[in-house]
């Protein structure tokens, strides 16, 4: 395989999300996989390592840069500092669900004074992005709210595309909204769960899986003016050819779309390497 840097479409787009299910590979031999992938071909395609904010006492002697999972929501965010920089664990993003569907804004302006205060304190670096999961059963004027305040706090959004239940995969129509208020609002944002695969498709789980390159495609076309319902079209696309012609004009998208947790690294690898988008063996 190629050692050459990657072209920027592809690099640091999948974050190791190896312990979080379905995955759920030990910790210890999670974090021994990512850093032999730092040392392995097309390492680049690789980016942070995501771990629950529980995980960080098991991974102080650990040299891994971390997206941290906040488990406790906005009152969990200063002590999760502070046990970071405790331990000199590298912190490179944090991301933290929100945990009122009924006012979301509310709990989004809960986790900027939480953030605002751990920066205030030195407990968190300026420089690391803060990605805010917004319910998705909060109604469509309360999930704008809230999209609102996330992007008044110059934070990121985290759009969970999957899980363990048909009801954890928002709809493409759903996912077009989400990606349009992004944009609308200048706002970066990763997804989470579901995107192991390329393109859309059923999976052996009986579920619709949106495919992470369908994803890159919408977004790249929602920025250029698309409307919410050709993006969704997109988002339903089964047919790889239709989406490779967009191929050589993601690096926009990536502006946008910064990354998604996959809890397997060599699936989305593996569809690059059959879809020609990266170089084979």
């Amino acid at each position: 395989m190629s050692t050459e840097p990657l072209p920027p479409r592809w690099r640091g787009l999948v974050d190791d999300a190896a312990i979080f299910p379905p995955g759920d590979v030990p910790l210890a031999a999670a974090a021994a996989a990512h850093q032999a992938r730092r040392a392995a071909p097309y390492a680049d395609l690789v980016g942070t390592f995501v771990a629950r904010d529980t995980d960080l006492p098991d991974l102080k002697a650990t040299p891994l840069a971390l997206s941290v999972v906040v488990t406790g929501g906005a009152g969990n965010i200063a002590g999760t500092a502070a046990l970071a920089r405790k331990l000199h664990i590298a912190v490179e993003g944090l991301e933290v669900a929100l945990r009122d569907p009924a006012d979301p804004a509310g709990a989004a302006r809960r986790v900027a004074a939480a953030v605002d205060a751990a920066r205030a304190d030195g407990r968190l670096d300026d420089h690391v992005p803060v990605f805010v999961e917004i319910p998705a059963s909060s109604s469509e004027p309360s999930w704008l709210a809230a999209a609102d305040e996330v992007a008044a706090h110059e934070f990121r959004l985290k759009l969970r595309t999957g899980g363990l239940e048909a009801a954890a995969f928002p709809t493409a129509g759903t996912l077009a909204r989400w990606i349009d208020a992004a944009l609308d609002r200048e706002t970066p944002f990763k997804c989470t769960a579901g995107l192991h695969r390329a393109v859309r498709h059923t999976g052996a789980d009986g579920f619709e899986h949106h495919g992470f390159l369908n994803v890159l495609v919408a977004t790249r076309r929602a920025f250029d003016g698309a409307p919410v319902a050709d993006v969704a079209a997109i988002l339903e696309e089964r047919d790889a050819a239709l989406l490779l012609g967009d191929a050589d004009e993601l690096d926009r998208a990536r502006r946008w779309f910064t990354s998604f947790g996959s809890c397997s690294v060599t699936e989305p690898l593996d569809d690059l390497i059959a879809l020609g988008l990266l170089e084979k063996p």
